[in-house]
């Protein structure tokens, strides 16, 4: 049986995966453009809107957690190659797009390198729970 209070279990998982060496401005940075990718793409990810007391209505947001890890390039690299495998949902932020200003020339950097010579510096999967775990094994939680 389920009340109100029980608490909602989701069988999915969307992680973001940050290489462990960027300044704080780039992880959060990174995290935003990766986890705008899934919402833009899976709408089954998106939860209803939201309205205050006074009934001004917000715009909805994830319907459950988004978990941060971090871990090495090559930790990077494994889990991207993990879920490229696994052909899950995921979006990536290569360390050329620091250096890009818009839309379009993020798109060409990502196009001009080959999947595994991206330098990957984040990436963002969703699919059931067991799968993005193994993608994501070597990786640890965000501190």
């Amino acid at each position: 049986m389920t009340t109100e209070t029980t608490p909602v279990r989701f069988d999915t998982k969307i992680a973001v995966v940050l290489r462990e060496d960027l300044p704080t401005w780039q992880r959060l940075n990174v995290t935003a453009f990766l986890v705008s990718g899934l919402g833009s793409e899976l709408p089954e990810v998106i939860g209803e809107p939201y309205a205050d007391a006074d009934g001004t209505a917000y715009l909805p947001m994830f319907r459950q957690p988004v978990l941060v890890f971090e871990g090495t390039k090559e930790t990077l690299t494994a889990a991207h190659t993990r879920a490229l495998a696994r052909a899950l949902p995921r979006a990536v932020f290569t360390s050329d797009l620091f250096a890009t200003g818009n839309d379009r020339d993020n798109r060409a950097a990502v196009r001009a390198v080959p999947k595994d010579q991206l330098d990957l510096v984040g990436f963002a999967v969703y699919g059931p729970r067991n799968a993005v775990d193994k993608v994501l094994k070597g990786a640890r939680m965000h501190p």
